[in-house]
């Protein structure tokens, strides 16, 4: 199927998507504020410039979007034109997730990714249960982990990245 806006158009709607700010992101920083968690916004020192910088907890929080990470859900669709440039576009976006991911682990840095499906969408999960699930993460010292819709809310942890 072809595109039915024109290619400047489009690309002044795609160069419109914001990266820091976005909704489901502040909708993250509210419920942890409102719970009185503190914490720092984009800090440009670390690698990546994460969402969230808690430094009590020497942890980072990225909400990312499924379609721009390449999430496996249901929210994430490639688009059927141009599909060798979203391949890379979304392959290089990976790539950078796991070097910054690397460059946190050199440092110590615990990091969870709360994934857009877990904030919209049809599995999305409850906000309060959602904070007690992020809260319990961050005081766990638990090295790594995930949040994504589904029927369960749970963190997928990966134990093969010990925190130094």
């Amino acid at each position: 199927m072809t595109d039915i806006v024109k290619p400047q158009k489009r690309s002044e709607m795609m160069a419109g998507i914001r990266n820091r700010d976005t909704r489901p992101e502040k909708r993250v920083r509210a419920m942890l504020h409102h719970a009185g968690f503190r914490y720092r916004l984009h800090n440009t020192a670390l690698p990546g410039t994460p969402d969230l910088w808690l430094a009590r907890y020497r942890a980072v929080i990225e909400v990312n979007g499924c379609f721009w990470h390449g999430h496996d859900c249901h929210l994430f669709k490639l688009p059927s034109s141009r599909t060798d440039f979203w391949q890379a576009k979304i392959a290089s976006n990976r790539a950078r997730d796991a070097r910054h991911l690397a460059e946190l682990d050199q440092l110590g840095i615990r990091r969870l990714i709360i994934w857009e499906c877990a904030l919209k969408g049809r599995l999305r999960h409850d906000p309060e249960r959602l904070l007690l699930v992020i809260s319990w993460w961050l005081t766990s010292g638990i090295s790594h982990g995930e949040i994504a819709g589904g029927r369960e809310l749970q963190i997928a942890m990966d134990h093969s990245r010990p925190c130094n």
